[in-house]
């Protein structure tokens, strides 16, 4: 069924004729009676009784132009749809938040929100590796991975590139000390995240290469959690610095580590190929504009 002859029957209804028709359609007069010739002859039966005043509605035109009037509403309502998505008026995306990620992700949330109100939000929070997966599976579109990421695998933008610090118990020895070799914590009861995340490996990796097997007193996915064994003196943990940058003065030691340092740099990936919603786009739009404020180095 053609539109056009759709939307210049209702036109011609509604004016009540069909030169009125064709001014509200702006176009002829002709091309108005054609388009609804059109109609009828594809519906079989006359629609409009035709004088030189004004065109009535036939029983079969009454039957047409209740439906009519819904098709081509309902043709509206699709196209201002499909309008806000491209805009991202409306929509969701799905975005996957590393443990340590939300420093990094709650002030891009609340400046998208602003510029994207609509939009609804939904977060899958788990390690680099769960991320990953669900990425590949396309249940996200995108994700914070830890770098370096499979190049051939993801497209990704950095968010921030830092390093890990030392937390430990204001009542420990390493209050005294602004860095502290990886070494010099063989013998310290650890806190580590569980067994799945990413950054796990990084740690146990460079004791070995410092020539020991790290000491877990215990394992969450949770910091508040970590921040609080720590607190109580049940270990010391390894995080990144800008993560202890909003601790309060006093409450906890926090010393650099050096010798070797352990590398965290977050980066915000999407799969490469993989199609991206004008909403995770816009997203993307965001990170760049707000690049120079968010991918900051945190060595000192």
């Amino acid at each position: 069924m053609d539109f056009r002859a759709l939307q210049a029957f209702v036109a011609v209804v509604r004016a009540g004729g069909f030169t009125a028709a064709a001014d509200s359609l702006r176009t002829t007069q002709p091309t108005v009676s054609k388009l609804v010739r059109q109609l009828e002859d594809e519906m079989g039966q006359q629609l409009l009784q035709r004088n030189s005043r004004q065109s009535r509605l036939t029983d079969a035109g009454r039957i047409v132009f209740l439906h009519a009037e819904a098709l081509l509403l309902s043709a509206a309502n699709i196209n201002a749809e499909l309008a806000d998505l491209k805009e991202a008026r409306r929509g969701e995306l799905r975005i996957g938040v590393p443990p340590l990620g939300p420093h990094l992700f709650v002030p891009l949330i609340r400046a998208y929100k602003l510029r994207h109100p609509e939009i609804e939000l939904k977060f899958f929070e788990d390690g680099s590796r769960a991320i990953e997966a669900e990425l590949i599976e396309g249940k996200l579109e995108l994700g914070g991975l830890l770098a370096p990421l499979d190049e051939s695998r993801f497209d990704h933008v950095m968010l921030i590139d830092d390093r890990l610090a030392l937390l430990a118990p204001t009542r420990s020895r390493w209050v005294r000390f602004d860095t502290v070799r990886l070494s010099e914590l063989a013998q310290e009861p650890l806190i580590m995240f569980l067994e799945p995340y990413m950054l796990n490996e990084r740690i146990e990796g460079a004791c070995r290469q410092c020539g020991f097997t790290p000491k877990i007193a215990g394992r969450s996915g949770q910091i508040s959690f970590i921040h609080e064994l720590v607190r109580s003196g049940v270990g010391v943990a390894l995080l990144p610095k800008s993560e202890l940058q909003s601790l309060g003065p006093g409450e906890f030691a926090v010393s650099a580590l050096v010798d070797p340092e352990i590398p965290w740099r977050i980066d915000l990936a999407w799969l490469r190929g993989g199609y991206l919603s004008q909403a995770a786009r816009r997203w993307l739009d965001l990170i760049r504009d707000k690049q120079p404020m968010i991918a900051t180095h945190a060595h000192g």
